[in-house]
């Protein structure tokens, strides 16, 4: 389907419909700004103030031209929206921004603005009329005004405290939606999966049948890790967010914890392929106990003795069974 070519183009539009597209605009804008700022409201209030204050901005601006149109053109204003007229500027859908972090908003926001102003100013700069010139001037500067307000009112809401609780509320539900579920994860794809890996490859030294027992566990512990994860807490009273985020980190993350000792068993030589694998295991316990002291606030050496002597317990119950 090709919708553009029943768009109109801007240099068609007339003053009046200029008019009515900025009226649509400023009042899309103001919606989405109070969707920014409902998202954010229960863990961000301050930058929930900020979005309340910018859509207040916007209607007003909306307030003015909606004046301008009675007193040039009348109270009927023609139904013209952005997607209406060919090049106009765009905005994301509702649906692709509710989960962006309050800074992330905060940077859509002034794209937003720097987007209106810019087109403004284009367009502009392509028309002979003096007047139509002058109106699209003015709505670039109201969009130039949107910024600094909105950059006044960072300022005002986004001071001291209100700075570090944001971050510190970030970090948390960062830690809480993917650190967490893919350390679950890595532990038991690193951990769980060390006993049928080795245990087969003492039992067979038979580096491909080890390999593709390493694979079959990883996978199957992956999927099962992460419909599990997903499955247990759907997030609305934990507020641990997303069961689908949590459950692709848990199912990855384990995968990946068993895949690290099983690819070794790719090379043909027993010993080297054992060898290389011990030293994989090595650099993924580490790698748990890093992740636990950094984001967990767990001490490294109590974290270390602990995944370590846990991968050795089951490591070594993998050699035995395989050996016997």
């Amino acid at each position: 389907m090709q919708f553009p070519k029943y768009r109109k183009q801007f240099r068609d539009l007339s003053e009046q419909e200029i008019i009515a597209l900025a009226i649509s605009s400023e009042e899309d804008d103001a919606r989405i700004y109070r969707g920014y700022a409902e998202n954010l409201r229960a863990d961000y209030p301050a930058s929930a103030r900020i979005f309340d204050g910018m859509a207040a901005e916007e209607d007003t601006h909306r307030a003015r031209l909606i004046d301008l149109h009675q007193s040039r053109f009348g109270s009927v204003i023609p139904l013209i929206r952005r997607e209406h007229v060919a090049g106009y500027y765009a905005r994301r859908p509702v649906w692709l921004i509710q989960n962006l972090s309050a800074e992330r908003m905060r940077q859509e926001a002034s794209a937003m603005e720097q987007d209106a102003e810019r087109f403004y100013l284009s367009a502009a700069a392509r028309t002979s009329d003096a007047a139509t010139r002058k109106l699209l001037g003015d709505l670039a500067a109201a969009e130039a005004a949107h910024k600094i307000t909105a950059d006044e009112l960072t300022d005002a809401h986004l001071q001291g405290d209100a700075i570090s609780d944001e971050a510190a509320t970030a970090r948390r539900q960062f830690i809480l939606t993917w650190v967490q579920p893919g350390l679950a994860g890595l532990m038991d794809g690193s951990v769980s999966t060390l006993a049928p890996i080795f245990a087969t490859a003492f039992a067979t030294q038979d580096t491909w049948t080890t390999f593709l027992v390493g694979v079959a566990a990883s996978v199957g512990a992956g999927i099962s890790m992460g419909f599990t994860e997903a499955a247990s807490d759907d997030g609305e009273l934990s507020g641990r967010g997303s069961p689908l985020k949590r459950g692709i980190a848990s199912g990855v993350m384990t995968t990946i914890g068993g895949l690290g000792h099983a690819l070794p068993y790719l090379i043909p030589e027993f010993w080297t392929a054992t060898i290389i694998a011990f030293v994989i295991v090595f650099f993924e316990l580490w790698a748990i106990a890093w992740i636990q002291n950094k984001f967990m606030e767990t001490p490294f050496f109590r974290a270390a003795f602990q995944v370590v002597l846990g991968g050795a317990l089951v490591l070594a119950a993998g050699i035995l069974i395989g050996s016997g």
